[in-house]
Parts: structure tokens; C-alpha cells; sequence
């Protein structure tokens, strides 16, 4: 497997300083730096001095182990729980469900985790576990709900479940039917061209549409699959037995809720102070906060609905104002149904280090950037930040896409930045009759030879001017439509050609974007097997992310 690295742009400018490592100040928010040995063995040591400050170890190893016998009940996975209750640390990532793991960027999130924790023991002489966290608590339905394939010709074909009717609630508490799932695994059937790998692909995908009832189901038996046999222990954010664990978490941001949103807006100074624009959105009279609402409230019929809290005139308010309670009633909520709250971007990351031995955590740029708002809330709860590391990223190169990347002389540069004026030059190179000069030649002999016209008919009567302008424009668009016509005529002597180059860009940066953005795991599965996950998974970890061409 042949193997080159590129750089591709970062989208975040605080997060490119951090990982480059250019910008001291910027380094200084976070405390620490993956580069670093020295930064794994303290913050192993920190970890080890506050164990009181996070959820008791065998009481997070017993929910673990409930959660993952049901949907990863591998025996690495079942293994590195009971390290876990043994106190062992962990390398922590996570995403939102999405349909058969969504898009290729999770996968490479799961590896960087997994890549993590195995150099992290190395460097620490101690069991490191990887941990991939769900983030089924969230609501956005459209970001969870489809994959996106494609293959040779046939272009982007997006494969979507509907949500059902009734209120915005949780990907985790979404229950769909067997049917709406079964449906999506016969269009993907449909979608993908026979290969020897496609039956076993369809056969896994079917049996774990008949286990599911909610895409975090599918999306946690589907990571159980590909990474089980690594020991990836999976955890849903939305687990009512996690919400019990989490409950004294709650009560502490319910009861400092004040100071923690100080602390969101001072990070979001912070941020701003050194010249960039905060990724996360730290309100005024935000509590930070999600809370379902119950069926009986207000707004709340049928579904538990997931809404953001508000503080008002001392009440804890959604934003219309049609929930509305006591801090005293929101207490209480988290002592006795602690399964109603529901943290936010920022209260997030304090959550996760309250519930988690968290050594390290696998970020993407968005979420590194968005991250920098969190410091100071670290600090007034008497925390630290763990350590940050980015998330690896690769593109897969198939052999035919790398061979006519050789024959048309173009490099990842030029197919994910340049490409339309890359393919334009190489057509016009072909135009062996000179279109575009012969044609600018016809509109100037025309000019030439019209412009005089039109003084001579002027002088004659002011009006004809008018309709001689009139009637170059018509001309001259005629010219226009011809020369439009005599190019895709052109370009239908190579239609092969462009055909294999727009077969080039949907599989290197489709509709634009990244490979690891747009497309599902279904498409190389089906081609190749798992064997080009293995290759990725035995690739060393790079402490800064980076981005790497996979040839397979």
C-alpha cells in the first residue's frame, strides 16, 4: 500500500496554529501538546491524583459493560472495560450517529483513537483504552440520517431515512421501523455495482437493520463491526444508565451555572483577543443546558422534545417561553430524573472528563477550534483540559483513479483545487482548429465591419441607432450560441476523456469536498473487502493529524 502525504487547508486558523504549533499563546490555552512526551506522563499523573473528582471506576465499567454486550460484546471490547475498571485511562472521540457510520471522517476519527491509545501505552508504560463516544444526544436529524456513494459513472447517489413525525427529540430516542431501515439497505443494494464483497456487506447490514431501533443502534452495531476486534469501546451519550452517572455532574453546572457561563464568554474573549472568530456561539443568559421536555409540558405532547435552556428573571426558560422553571425545580430534575438533561457544545467537554479517565481526546479542526472557548470553565471547576489531539485524515486512491491521475499529469492540488481550469486547459490543448481564436476573430471582423454601419444609419434617422445596437446584440449572441455549440461538439470528441477526469473528482473531492466529508465506508467495503482498514489501522499515529493518500 503505497502511502504519500499532503496538506490540505486546516478551515480554522487557531486550529492550524495549535497544531503547527506557531503560535505560543494559542498553545497555552489548551496546556499541553500531543508532540510532547513529557504532557502524556502528566497528565497521566493529574489523572491519577483526582480520581475522587470523576465517576467511580467500577460504576462507569458496569454501565460500559451493559452497553457494549448489547452492541460490541467483542472480547478485546469486554477486555479493555475491565482495564477500565482497573482504573486504566483512556483516548476518547466521538460523533453523531450517522446512517451505516455516515461519512468516511468517522472512520478516521475511530483510528486515530485507536492509534492513540496504542502509542499512549507506549509512552506511558500503562494499558491505554480506546473509547469512541456517541453522540446520540443530539437532534440534528439531517446531519445523522443519510450515507453518500458513489461509484464509477454513475455519480452521488444519497441514500436518506425521513424522520418520523412529532417533536425534535434525540438521535438516540428517534425510533424508527424495521422497515425504514430494510428500505435503506435495499437502495444501497441498488446502488453499489456487484463485487465478491457485496453479499456479505448487504447480509451484516440487513442483519443489523433487524437489531436497530434507532439509528444509534445501527450506528454503534456497525462501529462494533469494524472495530470490536481493536477493543474500541463504544458508549452513547444519550445511555439513561450514563445519565445516572452523570447526575452530580448536572448539579454542579445547574448550581454554578452563573460562573460557567462567565467562564464560556471569557474563553470566547480569549479567543477573540487573539484574532479569531470564537466556533462556538457563547450566549448571554445561556444555561448551557438541554432539557427534554415531558410529554405533559408545554409543547412537549407525545415526544420528549430536546430544548435549550435559558436564564431569565432567575428562571430557567426555552426560548419562547413556554417551559419555564425554578433552578430549585431544575436541581431537582437532575437528582431524581437526571435522563431529562442534556449537555451542549460547550458543557460537553467537562462532562466527558467528569464521566471519563480521559488522557487524550481526538478533535477535528471544527472541534479543536470550539474547544478553545472551554479552558476557562476547566479551570473554575477545578479541572484540566486533557490532552488534544487532531484527528488523522486520509483520502483513498483506487488504482484506476491514481493511473489516470499519471496519464492527464494531475496532482491531489489539482483535482481538489484547480480542476475546472485544469480540465478546460486540457480540452483547449486538444483544439487543434483554434475555437476560441477563430471565433474572437468572427466577432471583431464583425465589429469592424458593422460599427461604421451603424453611424451611416444613424445620421439617417436617430431612431435606427437604437435597433442597429438592437441588432449586433442579436448578432453577436448568435456568434456566442455557435461558438458555445461548436465547443461541446469539441468536447464530445473526448467525451471518454472527460469522463475519466470527472471520475477523477468524484472520487478525490466530490461536490467539492473532501473524500473523507462526503463519502460512506459502503463504497470501498464493497470494492475491497476490510483489507484497506486493517492497512489504515496499522499505520503509526501522527501526534498532528495530518493527511495522508492512500493507494489501494
Amino acid at each position: 500500500m503505497e502511502i504519500e502525504s499532503v496538506q490540505l487547508p486546516f478551515g480554522q486558523p487557531l486550529t492550524e496554529q495549535y497544531v503547527k504549533r506557531t503560535n505560543p499563546k494559542v498553545e497555552s490555552i489548551f496546556g499541553s501538546h500531543p508532540a510532547d512526551d513529557r504532557a502524556w506522563t502528566d497528565r497521566l499523573r493529574q489523572l491519577k491524583e483526582h480520581t475522587s473528582r470523576r465517576i467511580p471506576a467500577d460504576r462507569l465499567a458496569a454501565m460500559l459493560e451493559r452497553y457494549n454486550t448489547r452492541v460490541n460484546g467483542h472480547r478485546s471490547v469486554i477486555s479493555n472495560i475491565q482495564a477500565i475498571a482497573n482504573g486504566a485511562p483512556v483516548v476518547v472521540g466521538g460523533q453523531q450517529a450517522g446512517l451505516w457510520t455516515g461519512p468516511l471522517l468517522v472512520i478516521h476519527k475511530a483510528v486515530t483513537i485507536i492509534a492513540a491509545a496504542r502509542e499512549a501505552s507506549l509512552l506511558t508504560g500503562e494499558t491505554v483504552i480506546p473509547v469512541f463516544w456517541i453522540a446520540g444526544e443530539d437532534h440534528d436529524w439531517d446531519e445523522a440520517n443519510h450515507a453518500i456513494i458513489h461509484h464509477g459513472d454513475a455519480g452521488i447517489n444519497k441514500i436518506a431515512i425521513d424522520r418520523p413525525s412529532g417533536s425534535r427529540t434525540s438521535v438516540s430516542r428517534t425510533e424508527l421501523t424495521r422497515e425504514a431501515f430494510l428500505e435503506a439497505v435495499e437502495q444501497l443494494k441498488s446502488s453499489l455495482p456487484d463485487t465478491g464483497f457485496k453479499p456479505d456487506l448487504i447480509a451484516r447490514l440487513t442483519g443489523f437493520a433487524e437489531q436497530s431501533r434507532t439509528m444509534s443502534d445501527l450506528f454503534a452495531l456497525t462501529m462494533g463491526w469494524l472495530f470490536g476486534d481493536q477493543g474500541l469501546v463504544l458508549l452513547d451519550s444519550d445511555d439513561p444508565a450514563l445519565r445516572e452517572l452523570e447526575a452530580p455532574m448536572f448539579q454542579m453546572i445547574i448550581e454554578r451555572n452563573d460562573e460557567l457561563e462567565q467562564a464560556y464568554l471569557t474563553g470566547a474573549e480569549a479567543v477573540r483577543g487573539l484574532g479569531f472568530e470564537p466556533q462556538a456561539d457563547a450566549q448571554e443568559g445561556s444555561a448551557n443546558l438541554f432539557l427534554f421536555l415531558d410529554p405533559q409540558d408545554e409543547n412537549g405532547a407525545g415526544i420528549p422534545e430536546r430544548t435549550l435552556l435559558y436564564k431569565r428573571e432567575g428562571r430557567f426558560e426555552n426560548r419562547k417561553g413556554t417551559f419555564s422553571c425554578s433552578r430549585e425545580e431544575l436541581m431537582s430534575i437532575a437528582v431524581n430524573t437526571p435522563s431529562r438533561l442534556s449537555n451542549n457544545v460547550l458543557t460537553r467537554p467537562v462532562m466527558q472528563d467528569y464521566v471519563l479517565p480521559v488522557l487524550a481526546t481526538v478533535l477535528g479542526a471544527g472541534e479543536i477550534a470550539y474547544w478553545a472557548l472551554t479552558a476557562p470553565a476547566f479551570r473554575m471547576l477545578d479541572m484540566q483540559m486533557p490532552i488534544i489531539m487532531p484527528r488523522m485524515s486520509f483520502t483513498l486512491v483506487e488504482g484506476t483513479i491514481a493511473k489516470h491521475m499519471i496519464k492527464y499529469d494531475l496532482t491531489f492540488d489539482d483535482v481538489a483545487f484547480r480542476f475546472p481550469e485544469r480540465k478546460e486547459t486540457w480540452l483547449k490543448e486538444q483544439d487543434d482548429v483554434d475555437i476560441d481564436g477563430r471565433f474572437a476573430e468572427a466577432k471583431r471582423y464583425f465589429a469592424e465591419m458593422y460599427d461604421p454601419l451603424l453611424d451611416t444609419i444613424g445620421s439617417i434617422e436617430t431612431g435606427l441607432s437604437l435597433l442597429g445596437e438592437v441588432n449586433k446584440r442579436r448578432i453577436t449572441e448568435q456568434i456566442e450560441y455557435l461558438e458555445k455549440r461548436t465547443k461541446e461538439a469539441h468536447a464530445r470528441r473526448f467525451e471518454t476523456v472527460t469522463r475519466q477526469l470527472d471520475r477523477i473528482a468524484t472520487a478525490l473531492w466530490p461536490a467539492g469536498l473532501p473524500q473523507e466529508r462526503v463519502v460512506n465506508i459502503s463504497v470501498y467495503w464493497n470494492l475491497y473487502g476490510r483489507s484497506w482498514l486493517d492497512r489504515l489501522l496499522e499505520l503509526p499515529l501522527d501526534r498532528c493529524g495530518g493527511h495522508r493518500m492512500i493507494y489501494i
